[in-house]
């Protein structure tokens, strides 16, 4: 077989290190297409500036471009069908993968087929001094979240508690969307949307049903209209608070809601039309009332589950998107890794606000890597690091650390990390809190 040329959109070296170590890896070869630091800007998204330089990149290249493929969330996602498109690789249609990122869209044709399993919902214009009165109108009353119909993380998100809440977020919404809003309306330009569609683009904003629960997310794919739902992991939240502890798989949730799960994302996925391709569902499972929430769609893998996938199963699920970006059935394990259980736990700080004064060395990250087998530890601070500069953070908390671990059982794993957390010193000053 002749080596097969994958392009990788914002291909950086963590990446590049995991795609080597795939099934079938020796055949290929990865090449990056726009830099990191442009995907992981979150400040900007010139998307149509960003494809113009990915088509240069790709077109001016001399052998078969085999596959492109990416891993991030907005802009990358939405840009991919599009590349796919021009060079004749496989992708979902732009269609489908609107129907999960247009968040309105999406609940849309969520109803459709699952309607018992969503949030009441509509859609707002921030700009409109009648859409509180409006949401009212549809069935929403306080508390309820808002949130952009494309959004980037967490990004412009609020709870709303009364109208100084409503007044307060609106505000903000309308400063900040059209950073998303005018890259998001690109994509829909090329794409045939319903009229009901069209008319709620990209600088509007969806109320939502306050949900919640326990947080898992579905890892799946499809493949020639077959959806594969393979891992479920636990998403597991700080007490108290809305800030992220850890990512934990395999899922420890009672096997029928699992089970449930994994039919609800094949009736969702089917209906939808997505194809030959990588997505992930974020649910709930409320424990009190036995019952389950949808909350997103995300058309891409969770990156910060590649190494639960590697340590559990033998392989980075990346090899999910390789495989599909080449028109192969996924070549992935299951259970075949080093642990039996494993997770990714997010180090944080409480502060409202601090200037980082010492992080750990270089030496003592290598010590403890060391010490804790297959563990993994990525700083996300420097010294002179202002806490509130991090990007894609929480109000609740700053991670500065992210460590990646597994064990035989989920007392040992929880046990090890413990420990590790007591030995990785960071320093602050200029406190506020």
């Amino acid at each position: 077989m002749s080596v097969r040329n994958v392009f990788v959109v914002g291909l950086d070296s963590i990446n590049r290190e995991r795609l080597e170590n795939l099934r079938g890896a020796e055949d290929y070869r990865f090449h990056g297409v726009i830099e990191p630091a442009e995907v992981y800007d979150t400040e900007i998204f010139p998307i149509e500036d960003m494809l113009a330089s990915a088509e240069t990149r790709l077109r001016e290249f001399n052998e078969p471009v085999d596959a492109i493929i990416g891993y991030m969330d907005f802009p990358v996602s939405t840009m991919l069908p599009l590349l796919c498109e021009r060079f004749g690789t496989r992708s979902t249609s732009l269609e489908s993968l609107l129907k999960c990122e247009h968040k309105y869209w999406s609940r849309l044709v969520q109803r459709e087929v699952i309607g018992d399993y969503i949030p009441r919902f509509t859609a707002f214009d921030p700009f409109d001094a009648q859409a509180l009165q409006h949401i009212g109108e549809a069935g929403l009353y306080f508390p309820f979240f808002v949130k952009p119909i494309k959004s980037s993380g967490s990004r412009l998100g609020f709870r709303i508690d009364s109208p100084e809440d409503f007044a307060y977020a609106t505000a903000r919404l309308c400063e900040g969307i059209g950073t998303i809003s005018e890259p998001f309306n690109f994509v829909l330009e090329h794409a045939n949307l319903p009229d009901n569609v069209r008319a709620v683009d990209g600088g509007h904003c969806m109320a939502e049903e306050i949900i919640g629960g326990w947080q898992c997310t579905v890892e799946g794919y499809v493949f020639e209209g077959d959806v594969v739902p393979y891992g479920i992991v636990d998403s597991i939240r700080y007490p108290q608070v809305l800030s992220f502890f850890c990512y934990r798989y395999p899922s420890r949730l009672p096997s029928a809601i699992q089970d449930k799960l994994q039919q609800l994302t094949r009736q969702i996925m089917a209906h939808i039309g997505y194809d030959n391709a990588a997505f992930n569902i974020e649910y709930f499972w409320d424990e009190v009332q036995d019952r389950i929430w949808l909350l997103e769609i995300n058309t891409r893998i969770a990156q910060s589950h590649c190494d639960l996938f590697d340590k559990v199963d033998g392989v980075s699920h990346q090899q999910v998107t390789v495989d599909l970006a080449l028109g192969q059935v996924p070549d992935m394990p299951s259970r075949q890794g080093r642990f039996k259980v494993a997770g990714t736990f997010f180090y944080r700080v409480f502060f409202v606000d601090a200037t980082v004064s010492r992080v750990p060395s270089a030496e003592e990250i290598e010590a403890l890597q060391q010490a804790y087998p297959g563990a993994r530890i990525s700083v996300q601070v420097e010294v002179g690091t202002r806490l509130s500069s991090l990007p894609e953070q929480d109000s609740y908390s700053y991670a500065l650390a992210y460590a990646w671990m597994g064990a035989d059982d989920d007392a040992a794993l929880e046990e090890n990390y413990a420990r590790l957390a007591e030995e990785l010193h960071f320093e602050f000053e200029d406190i506020v809190g």
